[in-house]
C-alpha cells in the first residue's frame, strides 16, 4: 500500500505541480506527519523533491524532472485500456491522441503488462448510448472542448427546447462537458449562475476575447452529481394503480425496469381469484402513463386514477375500431 502511495505522490507531484503536505494528505486521506515520511523516503531514494517553506510554500520536483512510467499493477494496466472510448474521443477532437498516448503508455510498459493491456481491448468494448438511440449531432463540440482547456468564454446561440423552442443567446465561461447516455452536455458559468446546456441544442458560437477565471472551488463530477439529483427529484410523477395479469406481468418490466417491476410484483401478494396482481406504478404524467399502460396490452386495466381510466379505455377503442 505504501508503495503504491509513493508512486501516486510522485506523479501528483508531476503533474500538478507544487502541492501542500495538506493538499497531499487529503488526497491520500493520511496524516501530514505520513506526507512528511513519504516525501523523505523519496528524496532518499534519489527523487529530486524539495519544500518550499512560507504561506504559499509547498512540495516540488526539480523543474524539468520527470519519471518513466512504472509501478503500475497490472489491474491498473488493464484499467487504463478500458477507460478510453474512442467514439467520444474523436467527437472531442481527442481520437489521435489517445491513440498516440495508449500507443506510448504500451511501449513503456514492461512485457508482462503490455500484454495484458493489449488483451483487454480484444475482450470488453464499452458502448455507451443505449439501444436504438440516435447519435446526437454536437457541432461545436470540439470548440467547447477548446473553450474549457483553454478558459475561453464563449457566446452563443442555444434553442432552450426541442426543435420549436425558443432562441436564446448567452455569454458563458465552458467549465466542462459531460457524456451522458450518448449525449454531450456543456456545465458553463453565466453571470453568477451555474447551467448545464445540451450540445446538440447550440446554433451559434464564437470565442470571446480573453480569458475567464476558472473558479477554485469547482468539482464537474460533483456539480453533475448534484444536478442529476435535482432534476431527478423536479420530474412530476403520476401515481397510479394497474391491475395486471398473464402476458401484462411479463410486459412490466418494459414499462418501470425488470427490477422495479420485480419488486412491484412481490409486495402485491398473491393474485385474486381471477388471477390480477394489483401494482402501483409512478409515471411521469398522465399522457405517459397512457402510452405505457397500452403496452401491458389486454391483461392490464387500470383501476385509478379515473382521468387514466378513460384515456385507456377511450384509446382502446378507438384501436379497436380500426380493425373492425
Amino acid at each position: 500500500m505504501r508503495a503504491s502511495r509513493l508512486i501516486s505522490v510522485l506523479l501528483l507531484l508531476q503533474t500538478r505541480g507544487r502541492m501542500t503536505a495538506q493538499q497531499l494528505a487529503d488526497e491520500f486521506e493520511v496524516s501530514v506527519r505520513t506526507i512528511y515520511r513519504d516525501v523523505d523516503e523519496l528524496s532518499a531514494s534519489g527523487i529530486p523533491v524539495f519544500a518550499d517553506r512560507g504561506t504559499h510554500g509547498g512540495f516540488q520536483l526539480v523543474e524539468g524532472y520527470r519519471t518513466r512510467l512504472t509501478g503500475l499493477t497490472p489491474e491498473e494496466a488493464e484499467a487504463l485500456f478500458l477507460s478510453g472510448y474512442p467514439g467520444p474521443a474523436a467527437q472531442l477532437g481527442l481520437g489521435t491522441v489517445l491513440a498516440a498516448a495508449q500507443l506510448k503508455v504500451l511501449a513503456a510498459l514492461p512485457p508482462e503488462l503490455r500484454s495484458r493491456a493489449s488483451r483487454i481491448r480484444q475482450r470488453f468494448h464499452l458502448d455507451a448510448p443505449g439501444w436504438f438511440q440516435p447519435t446526437e449531432a454536437a457541432a461545436f463540440l470540439e470548440q467547447i472542448a477548446e473553450a474549457v482547456w483553454s478558459d475561453r468564454s464563449v457566446e452563443m446561440s442555444y434553442r432552450r427546447e426541442s426543435n420549436d423552442g425558443p432562441v436564446v443567446q448567452r455569454v458563458v465561461d465552458p467549465l466542462g462537458v459531460v457524456l451522458k447516455a450518448g449525449v454531450w452536455y456543456m456545465v458553463g458559468r453565466s453571470g453568477d449562475q451555474m447551467r448545464t446546456y445540451r450540445v446538440s441544442r447550440l446554433l451559434e458560437l464564437a470565442f470571446l476575447p480573453g480569458r475567464f477565471e476558472r473558479p477554485a472551488e469547482f468539482d464537474l463530477a460533483d456539480y453533475w452529481d448534484r444536478s442529476v439529483a435535482e432534476y431527478a427529484g423536479s420530474l412530476p410523477s403520476f401515481v397510479t394503480t394497474v391491475q395486471v395479469r398473464g402476458e401484462g406481468l411479463d410486459r412490466l418490466a418494459d414499462v418501470v425496469g425488470s427490477t422495479r417491476a420485480a419488486d412491484l410484483i412481490a409486495a402485491a401478494g398473491a393474485p385474486d381469484e381471477n388471477g390480477w396482481l394489483s401494482v402501483t406504478v409512478i409515471l411521469e404524467d398522465v399522457w405517459h402513463a397512457e402510452s405505457q399502460i397500452l403496452r401491458l396490452g389486454a391483461d392490464a386495466r387500470v383501476i385509478e386514477p379515473v382521468e387514466l381510466r378513460d384515456r385507456v379505455a377511450s384509446a382502446a377503442r378507438r384501436m379497436a375500431a380500426l380493425y373492425d
